[in-house]
């Protein structure tokens, strides 16, 4: 749990009193490898903390699953959009590698923005912090190659990237297997 207070520390000074609050709601639960953290169709109950692994963001098809985002070690995660609307997603959250996450419940996190000092602007920050990761994900695929959104990935997350598939980094990337294949010979 420390290192959750280290990364909200980041973000703000957090007193002991406001820290015994928020880590009070803390729920840590346990993920296997392959897992299904949050469905299509599901509302996103949860803000988590990765302690350990790595979640795929994806949208299913029949055709093939379309990768959207990856999450790693030390950083928060969630369905947002679902957590905040309260609607389904039409996206799934799965566990690449076995996984820790330490949770905080949508109704125990308003009871944090009213009891604590620091609440609203950890959930602001937090927001703030989420809206940037994916404006930055949307501009690279607007404006970057194929290699260059692989090399952002490895830049990011190098000791992390080899644990994914590579028919995930591709469909990530927004190309095939193939593609990434030659785009990796040319890179080593």
């Amino acid at each position: 749990m420390q290192q959750i207070r280290d990364n909200l520390e980041l973000m703000t000074k957090l007193s002991d009193e406001d820290w015994n609050i928020f880590s009070s709601k803390l729920i840590r639960q346990e993920f296997s490898k392959k897992t299904a953290i949050l469905q299509t169709g599901q509302i996103e109950n949860y803000l988590s903390f990765i302690e350990k692994g790595i979640l795929r963001y994806y949208v299913p098809s029949e055709n093939k699953d379309l990768t959207f985002t990856f999450v790693f070690d030390g950083e928060f995660t969630s369905g947002y959009d679902s957590f905040i609307t309260r609607l389904p997603v039409n996206y799934t959250i799965e566990a690449l590698s076995d996984t820790i996450l330490w949770r905080v419940s949508y109704n125990d996190l308003q009871d944090i923005y009213a009891e604590t000092k620091v609440g609203n602007t950890i959930g602001r920050l937090a927001s703030e912090d989420l809206f940037i990761k994916k404006s930055k994900r949307e501009l690279s695929l607007l404006n970057d190659s194929a290699e260059q959104r692989y090399l952002n990935l490895f830049t990011e997350q190098p000791h992390l990237i080899q644990k994914i598939p590579q028919k995930y980094l591709a469909s990530y990337i927004g190309i095939t297997p193939q593609a990434l294949s030659r785009i990796r010979k040319r890179i080593y």
